[in-house]
C-alpha cells in the first residue's frame, strides 16, 4: 500500500494549495511539515501567522480557503464542544463556495456528538470529498500537551480511573492525514486511528518513568475535581466543565479496543507508545 514519494507528488496538483487549520497545533504543523516535503503548496492557518485563520472568528475563513485544492479541519476545542456542528456547517458552506474538492477532518474516536458535527461538515461541503480521520488519546498529550507539567513535575492527574487507551502517536495520524489529503488514504474514508496496545495512565507514566529516567506516577481524580484544578490554571468555567466531562466520558472503558486503522491507510504499524517515550526524551521533551 505505500508509494513511493515522486508518485505521491505526480498524484496531486500542485498549483493549488492546502489550507491546514490549526496550522502551528500538535498535528497541524506535522501535516505542513509533510506537505511541504512533498512540495505541496500549502496555505497554514493560524491566528496570527501569515494565513489569518482563528475558528472563532469566521470573517477570515473565507479568504483561507479561496483558491484552495483541500482542507485539514482540525476543530478547536473539539468537534464533540456546543456550537461546532454550526462551526463545521459554515465552513463546509464556505469550501463549497470556494471551490474546494477534498476535506480531511480530525474527529475524536467514541464521541457521539462529534459525529454530528462529522455530518455537518459532510453535509455542508457538497462536492468536497470528506475523510474523517477519528484519533485515539494522542501520545504527545504526554510531551507537549495539558500533561507535560505533570510529567515535569513526577505526577500525572487525570480523571481516566483504571481504563486503558491505546494512545496513538500524532505522527502516524499526521501521515494518515496527508495520505488522505494527497489522494493515497481514500477519499470519503472513516479511519479510526489507534496505537498498537492499549494502556491505563498508571502503566503509560511507568512507560514515561523509564524513558526519562525520574519518577512519574498517574494521580486519578474525579471529573469535577479535574474541573476544579483546571479552573485555577485560568481555564473558564464552562471550558473547563466541558474538557473534564468529556475526558471523564472518553475515558470510560468504551475506546480501550485497539483498531489496525493506521495499518489499513499506511500499510504499516502504528507507533508504540514505548517508541514514542524513547524518542521524545531523546528529543529532550522532559529537559528541565
Amino acid at each position: 500500500m505505500t508509494r513511493n514519494t515522486e508518485n505521491q507528488k505526480q498524484r496531486f496538483p500542485a498549483t493549488r494549495p492546502v489550507l491546514v487549520t490549526s496550522g502551528t497545533g500538535k498535528t497541524g504543523r506535522r501535516v505542513v511539515e509533510r506537505l511541504v516535503a512533498r512540495g505541496v503548496p500549502v496555505r497554514a492557518g493560524s491566528r496570527r501567522g501569515e494565513v489569518p485563520f482563528d475558528w472563532a472568528d469566521p470573517s477570515g475563513w473565507e479568504g483561507a480557503l479561496s483558491g484552495a485544492e483541500a482542507a485539514y479541519v482540525a476543530y478547536y476545542p473539539d468537534l464533540a464542544a456546543p456550537g461546532a456542528p454550526e462551526a463545521m456547517t459554515a465552513f463546509g458552506e464556505i469550501a463549497g463556495r470556494c471551490g474546494v474538492r477534498r476535506l480531511v477532518l480530525l474527529s475524536g474516536r467514541g464521541e457521539p456528538q462529534a459525529v454530528v458535527a462529522e455530518e455537518a461538515l459532510r453535509a455542508a461541503a457538497g462536492d468536497a470529498g470528506l475523510t474523517v480521520v477519528r484519533s485515539a488519546f494522542f501520545a504527545q498529550n504526554f510531551s507537549e500537551g495539558a500533561l507535560l507539567e505533570g510529567v515535569l513535575g513526577g505526577e500525572v492527574v487525570f480523571p481516566a480511573g483504571g481504563s486503558a487507551e491505546p494512545f496513538v502517536d500524532v505522527d502516524d495520524v499526521a501521515d494518515v492525514v496527508v495520505a488522505a489529503l494527497c489522494g493515497d488514504g481514500g477519499a470519503g474514508a472513516v479511519h479510526e486511528l489507534t496505537g498498537p496496545r492499549a494502556l491505563t495512565f498508571a502503566e503509560a507514566a511507568a512507560e514515561l518513568a523509564g524513558a526519562t529516567g525520574r519518577e512519574v506516577r498517574y494521580l486519578p481524580v474525579t471529573g469535577p475535581r479535574y474541573a476544579a484544578m483546571l479552573e485555577e490554571y485560568g481555564v473558564p468555567e464552562a471550558e473547563a466543565g466541558f474538557l473534564a466531562g468529556l475526558f471523564t466520558f472518553l475515558l470510560d472503558g468504551h475506546n480501550t479496543p485497539v483498531t489496525d486503522g493506521v495499518k489499513q491507510a499506511l500499510g504499516r504499524d502504528p507507533k508504540p507508545f514505548a517508541a514514542f517515550a524513547a524518542e521524545a526524551a531523546r528529543d529532550g521533551a522532559w529537559d528541565a
